[in-house]
């Protein structure tokens, strides 16, 4: 299998390595904590954002204000509000007055005077300004992209996912709380265009050579998926059922677009067949040119993807399969269902974002090029799976687990699927999974509990091999007598998944435990026993 060693490739093992030294850490630092746990500050819970911001991309600089409705969950004397410490501080008001604060690290400590009661609710409006972070990598790496198109006007994107939202925003920097609903006014240099999450409110020429673009969600939404995107765009709209598609795009790139983005009808008859509806109508879906590859930013998804089939070009499982469609399209679209309408609770749980929406590439697969293909796209993601540390990283200090929570969360995904070796019952309960969780925030728990429910075999062994150890199960069989036994090795005490292998062509089910089983029939040797490395993501070995 020719393995993929592309620009995503070499970054997800970067993000691999890095992830893994975080999860590892002996000690985290204060920020760490300040940044990941929910500390009694903390206790309240974000209503609503109501961004106004001028953006000057000659200066690359933004000021303005973010107006922060929340209610409190107790006593609240203190509130923790998180910006980057790179970025100023003008004022913070509350009730006409300025109240008084101090910072660390990238937390603002802002006290009340007199603590506010439990269940109320009210509202500051937080000043500031600044240079926010320059991106090197986006996405990769967060920050902001200023840059110009070919004609010479100026293209701005911002990427924080990771990074954090409070890079350039006063917010709740924590995934566990999402606000109700944002408003975005944004300021851009007449003649540029800003595009964020929601619907356009208004539109206003301020008079100082600066035009203010207003967008509005309804739905709740992640705080890194909190965006402007600022360009000389062109728009052009569809339709897919009552779910309204709109699309902003650089004017050279209009015709070309037009034609490119018609796969969103296919992606869209698909993903509603097999996931469900579109979680944020109300909110309509956007594809929405930047400067950089691509992110899943709720309602006005950025793409970046050059108008190509695969990854810029490339196919990720090294099939061919990955070269039908693109990459970016389906899979920063699949994580409108999974990432922006059901999040997980913890950074370090982010697999329920990753490993579901890479999946949601085999789903596409699946609908238009048939089962078949889907399995095998889904086994070329192995050569991307580097099994050096886990899926899951460390609770409450801002920690995610390793990179293949993309690939190997896939594979998990479709190694359950043919646990359950029942398609039917497996996308009724991926559709009422989504359905159940839609515009919640859980954790792994809970998805485990969840798909554990409908079938008889126990998946608790199997999500704890897979996600919090880094080997994977190895199917072992040994020569006895006139035929073989089989059992399983695996770090999860008791670990007992079925699995489905061919002996002499013929596909059989095994329920192997730790402890050696003869299998019930004649085999002469072990090139007679295949595994169905197709639906199963196991190792096999035979003893000698």
């Amino acid at each position: 299998m020719k393995k993929v060693l592309s620009t995503f490739l070499f970054s997800m093992l970067a993000f691999a390595a890095s992830s893994q030294v975080l999860s590892n850490k002996e000690k985290y630092t204060e920020a760490d904590t300040l940044r990941g746990s929910l500390r009694a500050e903390r206790a309240y819970d974000a209503l609503k954002y109501h961004l106004k911001l001028k953006v000057d991309p000659s200066e690359k600089f933004i000021g303005g204000s973010n107006i922060i409705t929340f209610k409190t969950e107790e006593e609240l004397p203190v509130i923790q509000i998180d910006l980057f410490e790179n970025m100023d501080i003008d004022s913070i008001v509350y009730h006409g007055k300025n109240l008084q604060y101090n910072r660390k690290y990238n937390a603002v400590f802002i006290e009340f005077g007199e603590a506010l009661a439990k269940n109320t609710t009210d509202s500051l409006e937080f000043f500031y300004s600044g240079h926010p972070t320059v991106a090197k990598n986006a996405p990769w790496d967060g920050g902001f992209v200023w840059t110009q198109d070919e004609q010479g006007n100026p293209w701005v994107g911002v990427a924080v996912q990771g990074t954090g939202a409070s890079l350039w925003y006063p917010n709740k920097d924590h995934q566990s709380d999402e606000p109700e609903s944002v408003q975005l006014d944004i300021a851009v240099p007449n003649g540029l265009m800003n595009v964020s999450n929601g619907r356009m409110i208004g539109k206003k020429d301020l008079g100082n050579g600066y035009t203010e673009w207003s967008w509005e969600t309804v739905n709740p939404i992640n705080n890194y998926d909190v965006m402007i995107n600022i360009a000389n765009y062109e728009h052009f709209s569809d339709k897919f059922q009552d779910l309204t598609l709109d699309y902003y795009v650089l004017p050279y790139n209009l015709e070309k677009a037009k034609k490119h983005f018609e796969e969103v009808q296919d992606m869209m008859a698909c993903f509603y067949e097999k996931m469900g509806p579109y979680p944020f109508v109300e909110d309509g879906y956007k594809l929405v040119e930047t400067p950089y590859l691509g992110m899943e930013h709720q309602s006005a998804v950025a793409y970046g993807n050059k108008y190509m089939k695969g990854y810029l070009g490339n196919d990720l499982s090294g099939t061919g399969v990955g070269l039908k469609w693109d990459y970016i399209i389906i899979h920063e679209s699949g994580h409108e269902w999974y990432g922006n309408s059901i999040t997980a609770k913890d950074i370090a749980d982010m697999w329920i974002h990753e490993g579901f929406t890479t999946y949601t590439e085999a789903i596409y697969t699946e609908c238009g090029w048939g089962k078949e293909a889907a399995l095998k796209y889904i086994k070329g993601q192995r050569a991307n799976i580097q099994n050096r540390a886990t899926i899951i990283g460390d609770y409450g200090v801002n920690a995610e687990g390793s990179g293949d929570m993309y690939f190997k969360g896939s594979n998990l995904l479709n190694t359950i699927r043919s646990i359950y070796d029942d398609d039917e019952l497996w996308w009724d309960t991926f559709r009422d999974y989504t359905a159940t969780y839609k515009h919640k925030i859980i954790d792994t728990k809970t998805v485990e509990e969840f798909f554990d429910k409908p079938i008889k075999t126990d998946l608790k062994p199997v999500f704890d091999q897979y996600l919090r150890h880094t080997r994977i199960p190895e199917l072992q069989f040994k020569k006895e007598g006139k035929t073989f036994a089989f059992r399983w090795r695996a770090d999860v005490e008791g670990f007992n998944m079925p699995v489905d292998v061919f002996i002499d062509g013929k596909e059989t089910r095994l329920k192997p435990t730790m402890e050696w089983k003869k299998l019930d029939k004649k085999v002469s040797s072990e090139d007679a026993i295949k595994l169905n490395d197709l639906e199963f993501y196991v190792n096999i070995k035979f003893e000698s």
